[in-house]
């Protein structure tokens, strides 16, 4: 009989490629991962590793318990969902990933909800890149988590998981008031507006907008990040290359950074945050954010992933859930 916890290893080895990473998510030492799949091919009888240098590759049979696996993982969440149901009554801990402008706009009025429905859950937040979540969410570190994509990034498919839409928002162009050509778009006062929502007006067709700012310096999220690659794409899509001055992922300090002339930036609705800023013209483009909840194939059911996904439903400010249909 095949092991769980070593199908879990061999999985996680054809997502991550290396033992090495293998052991540091899932927090043993590589020659236990190295021993435990050597246990697994004798139960199976036949090779399922091929070793190429440091690197370990999967044999077709290898690769064919991978699926086999993330079968018979998914029907364990079921199994896990359908138990939690039975017991009756939220409790425990919820392991939630989110990136910062949600863990600031939305995910606090999720938690006041849940904690009025809910007092026995025990919601656990970690801000957490959208790029980490799929290993985090398989490896067991998170139960539930937002991410989203962009135009220019689709969104790869991840194996083992399930993701459900919730909100869209705008993106705008951030460039200081000085700078830009035209009537700005911003009129926000108000904390609760993220800059001009969706339904103000037409977007900007995009291509002319971002080549207006061709030589400019530009403003990008670090590198490896989404926010990074969609700056770039959108750029490239337009006809350049963004010569990037500051890398910065916080988007209250790029705006800061566009106020004081040090650049310009693409930000998404919910990073247009307060009173509006006189020295930063927004323009709208013709681009969106798009935001999901993830969590691990067949956990769709568990009263505490599903509560937690209608809180954050409820939550969702007016002027994203209008974009809702566009995802």
């Amino acid at each position: 009989m095949l092991d769980v916890r070593r199908l879990r290893l061999l999985r996680e080895l054809a997502r991550r490629g290396t033992i090495a990473a293998v052991a540091e998510a899932l927090a043993f030492s590589p020659s236990a991962v190295s021993q435990q799949l050597g246990v697994l091919e004798r139960e199976a009888g036949l090779p399922l590793l091929e070793r190429t240098g440091r690197r370990v590759r999967l044999t077709p049979a290898g690769q064919n318990l991978v699926l086999h696996a993330e079968a018979v993982l998914e029907r364990l969440e079921r199994a896990d969902a359908d138990l939690a149901a039975a017991r009756g009554g939220l409790s425990g801990a919820l392991r939630i990933g989110a990136f910062p402008t949600a863990t600031r706009a939305i995910v606090p009025a999720a938690l006041v909800a849940l904690a009025r429905l809910h007092p026995g859950l025990e919601p656990m937040v970690r801000e957490t890149d959208p790029a980490e979540v799929a290993h985090a969410l398989r490896a067991g570190d998170l139960d539930v988590a937002l991410v989203h994509t962009y135009d220019f990034v689709p969104a790869a498919r991840e194996p083992g998981l399930t993701t459900e839409p919730l909100y869209g928002e705008a993106m705008y162009l951030a460039v200081p008031a000085g700078d830009a050509p035209g009537d700005s778009d911003s009129d926000s006062d108000s904390d609760s507006d993220c800059g001009p929502g969706p339904g103000t007006g037409e977007p900007s067709g995009q291509g002319p907008v971002l080549r207006a700012h061709a030589d400019a310096p530009w403003i990008t999220a670090t590198p490896g990040t989404l926010c990074h690659t969609m700056t770039v794409r959108a750029c490239q899509a337009a006809g350049f290359t963004p010569r990037v001055r500051h890398r910065v992922d916080e988007f209250a300090t790029v705006l800061a950074l566009v106020a004081a002339g040090q650049g310009v930036a693409v930000v998404p609705q919910l990073g247009v945050t307060g009173p509006a800023d006189p020295a930063v013209r927004l323009t709208r483009l013709a681009m969106q954010r798009r935001t999901g909840l993830a969590f691990r194939s067949g956990a769709r059911t568990h009263p505490a992933v599903a509560a937690f996904g209608a809180a954050l439903r409820a939550a969702v400010p007016p002027d994203l859930a209008g974009s809702r249909a566009a995802q």
